[in-house]
């Protein structure tokens, strides 16, 4: 499993903003926190975002780091499983994700 986000205090901002960015530019989702709570997401300006908005786009980042389910990443961007599914889609984003050995079992069962 990605880790989903990077987490940064308010501190951090300072000495590490370059990992902020890189974390960006590798479409990865910050936390930001004061006194050890979250305040700001951030959500990369990428054309994920600029494709789905904001809702979506952080739906599917967190879909496809494993942290919500299906329902709950479909929940997420306010879409129907469905329609959700048609978005991983267009996201080049895998619905299903098998480690080898999972699939050859999985194809195995199947015959």
């Amino acid at each position: 499993m990605r880790e989903p986000f990077g987490i940064f205090t308010v501190r951090d901002l300072r000495n590490r903003s370059g990992d902020l960015m890189r974390g960006a530019e590798e479409g990865k989702l910050s936390i930001i926190t004061k006194h050890g709570r979250p305040v700001i997401l951030a959500v990369p300006f990428d054309d994920l975002l600029l494709s789905f908005g904001v809702h979506r786009a952080v739906a599917i980042r967190l879909f496809a780091a494993e942290q919500l389910t299906l329902a709950q990443a479909a929940r997420m961007a306010d879409l129907p499983v469905e329609l959700f599914l048609e978005t991983l889609g267009q996201a080049s984003v895998p619905a299903v994700q098998y480690d080898p050995e999972e699939l050859t079992a999985e194809v195995e069962i199947s015959r």
